[in-house]
């Protein structure tokens, strides 16, 4: 065996012991997460008549749990929430409701994620679509145009939750077997009556001001950690025949090292290298996983304000294996006498 490959089942070894759930540490979290979003979506709606901007200020706080109740979910998908298979799926199920996604859909379409990610031939299920250079050169205008649109970041972030919500978590996968099927289905039923519900008793206005407002912000936010976990500048990405799982994982998931309040509301998952290198991780696991095992820290450190860097980042240049903005791209290309874009 390689010195390489040692060290890489060696890297494995050492972060699996931190794969076993907590069942009181998780039981705290469900309670410091859920309560707290139940509360905060009753004070905005108790206090819409003294003020609606103190309503929507509420729900901008109440955002920041849902992101929390997500990673609950995320867990509950990989099985890592709790050690029983039925109570992931319960609770899986639910917050799942809470943040609008279906349980049984994502989660297959999160492990596929998993096992390509960083993987050029195996893109397109579960990830943020993204274009080589040369993809990107070979593609006709009207492709071009789509794909500079998509990932604009007022389309992104800005019509990317309501695209999201409405339309993504709702529908099934053409291939989705029946099981899927009938858990989208009756996330969507659920969700009907809950807001049925809601807009009989409270109002359509306020239904939208308290959970419009709190679904949009946290789908924003969720979208914006999924997009800086993967793109950056130096981020790894290789065809299937050099593709390897612990370097997708170290070299290709970002540490996104976050203020602690903003670590604990997104549940730690900025240590995203060591959650791809070991899912069944849970996320009160992570740091301690990050911290113990040194190779594990070597892995790129994101900053809140180098974070916004990767705004730019629109293409992967395969030959230089970085990514760059369409402005590099343009340049090179008139360089090379190529095409204008």
């Amino acid at each position: 065996m390689s010195s390489f490959a040692e060290k890489k089942n060696q890297l494995r070894k050492d972060v699996a012991r931190f794969a076993q759930s907590d069942l009181k540490k998780s039981i705290m979290q469900l309670c410091n997460t859920i309560l707290p979003v139940m509360i905060l979506w009753v004070a905005a709606y108790q206090l819409m008549a003294v003020s609606p901007w103190i309503s929507v200020g509420l729900s901008v706080v109440a955002s920041g749990f849902v992101v929390r109740t997500f990673i609950i979910f995320h867990d509950c998908t990989h099985g890592s929430f709790f050690k029983n298979k039925k109570a992931n799926d319960i609770v899986g199920f639910w917050t799942g409701v809470l943040t609008s996604f279906p349980y049984q859909k994502w989660k297959r379409e999160h492990t596929i994620h998993h096992a390509t990610s960083s993987n050029l031939d195996k893109r397109g299920i579960g990830d943020i679509d993204m274009l080589t250079l040369e993809e990107y050169l070979a593609a006709s205008p009207m492709k071009r145009f789509g794909y500079r649109l998509y990932r604009n970041p007022l389309v992104m972030f800005g019509l990317g939750p309501l695209y999201m919500v409405l339309v993504l978590n709702r529908f099934n996968r053409k291939d989705a077997k029946k099981k899927e099927r009938m858990n989208t289905h009756l996330t969507n039923i659920t969700l009907l009556v809950i807001c049925g519900v809601l807009i009989y008793f409270l109002g359509w206005q306020a239904f939208l001001l308290v959970q419009g407002v709190t679904l949009f912000v946290a789908g924003a936010l969720g979208i914006w950690l999924f997009y800086i976990q993967h793109t950056y500048e130096d981020s790894y990405f290789e065809k299937d025949s050099e593709w390897d799982y612990v370097k997708a994982a170290v070299e290709g998931s970002s540490y996104y090292k976050l203020p602690k309040v903003l670590q604990w509301l997104t549940g730690n998952i900025g240590f995203h290298h060591v959650h791809h290198l070991s899912p069944r991780v849970p996320n009160y696991h992570l740091e301690a996983a990050h911290t113990e095992v040194k190779p594990l820290q070597k892995a790129t450190t994101i900053t809140l304000v180098t974070s916004l860097e990767s705004i730019r980042y629109k293409l992967y240049d395969e030959e230089n294996n970085k990514f760059i903005t369409f402005r590099t791209a343009t340049e090179r290309i008139r360089t090379k006498n190529m095409i204008k874009i």
